[in-house]
């Protein structure tokens, strides 16, 4: 069953890399500037063979990076630009490293911010509670037979909850969300951010022990790892 459900999985994000590759290309033939209006959904949705809701969920997505800009009544508006810049960079691989890097940019302060708070408010228990999930988060990543990434976000849950301010959950993964709703594999690297896990450890413990100083310049390199990962990899034309 779960190599079925990873199987499907491969297969939904490659059918979403093709639409994403073609709706991408209708836009430079097209001629489609930023600030210029897109063609109608059900225009883009014949002109590309898929269903209508397909290409409003892609749309809805890219609404959310901030590649467009979406008004009832007013249409699609391209608020990015997509077309191409380098023969030897894919256009979809430049486009998900950029719409990486700007959720990045939101998400930065957010997340240190988070580690401060966690840091100041946590509760003994919930300090124990972000300890337990590192511990899980090492021993899933130092097995190196499981998808780490579920035990992450369980870690980081835990240090979101510790804030004392719900917000910072929500608004946190909808970001996270925004990206992954489109690229459920980026780079088509699952292990996109995997260098920076054993920077979990030394987080936790900071967090346990009060050092909110520590603990924000450990968030803080987290952070600039997975941005300097994301433009190697841009470069590299992966």
């Amino acid at each position: 069953m779960a190599l079925q459900a990873k199987l499907t999985s491969e297969k939904a994000g490659t059918e979403e890399r093709s639409v994403l590759d073609r709706l991408i290309a209708l836009i430079e033939e097209d001629g489609i500037d930023v600030g210029d209006r897109l063609p109608p959904e059900l225009d883009l949705a014949q002109r590309l063979g898929v269903g209508r809701s397909t290409i409003r969920e892609v749309l809805k997505s890219w609404q959310s990076m901030g590649i467009v800009t979406r008004n009832k009544g007013a249409g699609t508006t391209l608020a990015a630009e997509v077309s191409r810049r380098s023969i030897h960079v894919p256009l979809t691989l430049r486009l998900e490293a950029e719409s990486l890097i700007r959720t990045h940019a939101v998400r930065r302060p957010l997340e240190i911010e988070a580690v401060r708070l966690a840091t100041r408010n946590a509760s003994d228990k919930q300090r124990m509670v972000i300890l337990a999930r590192m511990a899980e988060l090492m021993a899933t990543f130092e097995a190196g037979e499981e998808d780490w990434r579920p035990a992450d976000h369980r870690f980081h849950a835990a240090i979101h909850e510790a804030t004392g301010n719900p917000l910072f959950l929500q608004i946190i993964w909808q970001i996270h969300h925004a990206f992954h709703d489109v690229y459920q594999t980026p780079f088509g690297q699952p292990k996109l951010g995997e260098a920076t896990i054993p920077m979990h450890r030394p987080l936790a413990e900071a967090i346990a022990a009060g050092n909110e100083d520590e603990a924000a310049r450990i968030t803080a390199q987290i952070l600039d790892r997975v941005e300097t990962e994301v433009r190697e990899i841009m470069e590299r034309g992966e």
